[in-house]
């Protein structure tokens, strides 16, 4: 692979997307997160969606919550003839402050919190390559 294919999506987690008590957010929503990355990273390597067929590791580091800023980035670490060896990390970069009487505060935080790191592969199948690269 001759140049480094990455990709990076920031959003705010809503408060729709809390799950639990203390608007904790489904850990599945990491791995939505990476699943765009992941379609990204495969329009600009070969100029098609893929599929995503696994996931080979997931780790869930620290907790996210709504309102929190999270960045999703992914690369793609290796190309077969149509699989696609991708790792992803997905940090938390603002968070609410908690400040009484102002509940639209928020703290950029001095470093991004890892939340979640995955690996996983995809393919494109060889007729639906377009060879963007």
């Amino acid at each position: 692979m001759n140049k480094e294919i990455t990709s990076l999506i920031r959003l705010r987690i809503s408060a729709h997307d809390a799950h639990y008590a203390g608007d904790l957010v489904d850990g599945a929503k990491m791995l939505q997160l990476f699943g765009d990355v992941a379609t990204e990273l495969l329009i600009r390597s070969d100029g098609d969606e893929g599929l995503f067929v696994a996931y080979d590791k997931v780790e869930f580091l620290a907790p996210v919550r709504a309102g929190d800023f999270i960045e999703a980035t992914g690369r793609i670490v290796s190309m077969g003839k149509t699989s696609r060896k991708m790792e992803f990390e997905a940090r938390k970069v603002i968070v609410p402050s908690g400040v009484n009487g102002q509940p639209s505060a928020c703290d950029v935080l001095p470093e991004p919190v890892v939340v979640c790191r995955a690996s996983g592969t995809c393919v494109v199948p060889a007729e639906c390559q377009r060879n963007v690269r």
